[in-house]
């Protein structure tokens, strides 16, 4: 019966009364050497555990782990050695810490625009004998309006003015005087309400 490797057998009864068979077989192929990958395990745990699925899945355990290197591949185009990993996130932590600190100045800057910009904004109620128009602090009647009632330190924390900076204190101080002065709040001297 032809097995691997056999093309073809017969069976002949010779001169001799005797049964002949004959067998034609094709002639081994040897494996290309220069196709072999060899693959040193972490342990002999991992082997077995590996040679384990294989068998689980009816397949030799390289046929095996070719199938799951290319199912990775195909799942992955743009896969990287580990080594292209490590730099590729080496420069991405240098990118995010370069990003990070551009934002960190750019906040200081921001910060002292938005402190000059409340100084300029209060220059019209710092000075004594300012003509003109005031503008009032739209922020200081929205709090107002929005809470009812707020103390004073409260009202300098929403509106984003360390109580040092006295400049600004005492111009939030005069808004609120004036709008007093308008009836639109009141104040017991501590909490300032909105009776608008």
């Amino acid at each position: 019966m032809p097995g691997a490797g056999l093309e073809w057998c017969f069976t002949r009864k010779r001169l001799n009364s005797r049964r002949a068979t004959y067998c034609r077989v094709s002639p081994l192929v040897k494996p290309d050497r220069s196709r072999y990958v060899h693959v040193y395990m972490p342990s002999d745990a991992d082997k077995a555990r590996w040679a384990a699925l294989a068998e689980k899945a009816k397949t030799p355990l390289s046929k095996w782990v070719i199938a799951i290197v290319e199912s990775t591949l195909a799942e992955n185009e743009e896969f990287l050695p580990r080594r292209e990993m490590v730099k590729e996130l080496e420069s991405l932590k240098h990118d995010v810490k370069s990003l990070r600190d551009e934002l960190r100045q750019k906040n200081i800057v921001l910060a002292q625009y938005e402190s000059e910009l409340k100084h300029f904004r209060s220059q019209a109620f710092l000075e004594e004998d300012y003509k003109g128009t005031r503008r009032y602090a739209k922020e200081i009647v929205e709090i107002l309006k929005n809470r009812g009632r707020v103390d004073s330190y409260r009202l300098l924390e929403e509106l984003g003015i360390d109580p040092r900076e006295s400049d600004l204190v005492k111009a939030v101080s005069t808004q609120l005087e004036e709008l007093e002065g308008y009836k639109l709040v009141e104040t017991d001297g501590r909490i300032w309400k909105w009776i608008g």
